[in-house]
């Protein structure tokens, strides 16, 4: 029996700018994959290139959860804390930098049966962290083993 042929795929999404605060990009991530549906098992790495927004995997259901991250994280780290050095970019430029390094910028999502194995309750979000944010891009690579025929 032939062993599944490896594959690997890579995309960019470029996301429209978003307000402040934790935003459900699920639905954008898988789209911009459409290999995804034909591997049986892999995993999908995706990378913000950005300093400061982050991605998160978190609850998808209520956004009460989207608006708590949002307080707590503007409460743990403030915008115009006066100790701050780097504030050529405004206020919340370096409160961002150390939010987006706390979340981190990417995610290693596992893939079966031609979808993201998330729990039912789990989304992909792009935490965004500045008042005034441009378009963000995700780098999105997928690898893993093709579906075979019948399978």
């Amino acid at each position: 029996m032939p062993y599944p042929f490896p594959m690997w795929t890579q995309h960019q999404l470029t996301l429209p700018p978003q307000r402040r605060g934790f935003h459900l990009i699920t639905r954008e991530v898988v789209a911009a994959v459409p290999e995804l549906a034909g591997v049986q098992v892999g995993l999908l790495h995706v990378w913000i290139q950005h300093t400061s927004a982050s991605l998160t995997v978190n609850e998808n259901a209520s956004p009460d959860v989207r608006r708590d991250f949002e307080r707590y994280f503007n409460h743990a780290v403030p915008d115009g804390w006066r100790e701050f050095e780097h504030t050529l970019e405004g206020p919340d430029d370096m409160a961002a930098h150390i939010k987006a390094s706390v979340l981190g910028p990417s995610l290693l999502l596992p893939v079966s049966g031609g979808r993201l194995a998330l729990g039912r309750w789990q989304g992909i979000f792009l935490c965004e962290h500045r008042d005034h944010a441009s378009a963000r891009r995700l780098v999105l690579t997928l690898q893993g083993e093709e579906k075979q025929a019948g399978k």
